[in-house]
């Protein structure tokens, strides 16, 4: 089969976007709308905005859709999460996505990310910048391709995090055993002890 990839620069086929800034002082402790940081991006948020403020910036300012590959630009470049549509909003710059048409697939944009190796700026806090982001090179195939790579990634992915869920029982229903093992060991050497002392 003849599959034929081009290569490109991100720029060729989008923009980098971006949630609008939000400043510590509309943030809070609990609230409506779920607020990612750079620190808790891919994890659980300790920082909340409200309703009425997400509404407001989410029909006024860029805003992911359903499916979009938001990645970290900051720290651990690279990080990337698939955007389920949920009410959440996300730290500006630090966290951002490819605004494109229909020429690339995220599925496949995601698999992309796991293999670019990004041009990164900074000594202490590492930053992908929008222009180093833009004119990454990279090598692409037809949207057909894209698709079926895309596809085959995430079943493998699902097999993966399945296999991994298993054996994350197994070792735990090993360590009972052990755990069982050493106590039941530990009454029997207790037992002997107190019957040698009689």
């Amino acid at each position: 089969m003849n599959i034929s990839w081009e290569q490109r620069k991100f720029g060729d086929v989008g923009s980098v976007a971006m949630c609008k800034r939000i400043f510590k002082e509309q943030t809070s402790d609990e609230g409506e709308i779920s607020f990612y940081k750079i620190g808790t991006f891919g994890g659980e948020p300790d920082a909340f905005i409200s309703r009425e403020l997400f509404d407001e910036y989410k029909n006024k300012y860029p805003y992911p859709n359903k499916g979009d590959i938001l990645i970290s630009a900051s720290g651990s470049i690279g990080r990337t999460i698939e955007f389920t549509g949920k009410d959440e909003y996300f730290q500006d710059s630090n966290i951002v996505w490819l605004k494109h048409k229909n020429e690339i697939d995220n599925r496949f944009l995601k698999v992309l990310y796991a293999v670019v190796e990004w041009s990164c700026e900074g000594s202490t806090i590492k930053r992908l910048y929008n222009d180093n982001f833009l004119k990454k090179e990279f090598m692409l195939p037809q949207i057909n391709e894209q698709i079926k790579l895309g596809k085959y990634f995430k079943q493998l992915d699902h097999l993966i995090t399945l296999h991994r869920s298993k054996c994350y029982k197994v070792i735990f229903i090993k360590e009972i055993y052990l755990g069982n093992s050493v106590s039941l060991k530990m009454s029997f050497k207790l037992s002997e002890a107190v019957h040698l002392g009689r």
